[in-house]
């Protein structure tokens, strides 16, 4: 099992927040950002999840207020980069809206574009040698920071893009949740998404 990131690993940009006046009243925690500030990795999801308050320690980041810590895609996808070779002294992971959509909705370009200085500001700190984006829903937001589209999602999994606003390179990967169904659509199994996941982040800024 990945290691559950500490509480003071948590790197709060503000004492609160309310840009967004339906996600602060339906959230339980703003789910900020976690890992070292000098990490190899910035790992951005969409959004925290729901949260599972019946679960031990991963329990999501809405419930935790640390992001990616759900027990099925915050342990997925730090099982998976661990594999990698990008375990828990590597990687930061945070996400592109800080706080829990109600209704498990997705976020709102309004929604979206009000957190993307708390990303770019992250992003900027850690300095990472790449900055991984976890599914669809959080590359095309990322891009979207530089004006850039994506017209195929799978087609764009581990293809790098240069990002000028962020001055790392962006590399999607699947999300974690749906891993499984698309990885033999790209011809992976999960010991070659892996490798590849390994080889690709290690060329970025070779």
């Amino acid at each position: 099992m990945p290691t559950f990131p500490a509480p003071d690993s948590q790197h709060a940009l503000a004492d609160d927040c309310r840009r967004c006046p339906a996600l602060a009243d339906a959230r339980d925690c703003i789910s900020w950002g976690n890992g070292p500030p000098d990490a190899a990795v910035v790992v951005v999801g969409e959004a925290p999840a729901a949260g599972d308050p019946d679960a031990d320690r991963w329990r999501g980041g809405n419930l935790t207020g640390l992001a990616y810590t759900s027990r099925a895609s915050g342990r997925k996808i730090r099982d998976l980069l661990a594999d990698a070779g990008f375990g828990h002294e590597d990687c930061y992971f945070t996400n592109a809206v800080k706080c829990h959509p109600p209704d498990n909705r997705d976020p709102t370009a309004a929604e979206l574009a009000n957190c993307r200085p708390y990303l770019v500001e992250e992003v900027e700190t850690v300095q990472p040698r790449a900055v991984v984006t976890t599914g669809k829903h959080a590359t095309k937001t990322v891009l979207a920071l530089d004006d850039q589209s994506l017209d195929g999602f799978l087609d764009s999994v581990l293809d790098p893009r240069e990002s000028d606003t962020l001055g790392v390179p962006v590399v999607p990967l699947l999300h974690p949740s749906y891993q499984e169904v698309w990885l033999a659509r790209l011809g992976y199994d999960r010991d070659g998404y892996v490798d590849a996941i390994r080889e690709t982040v290690a060329d970025c800024r070779s």
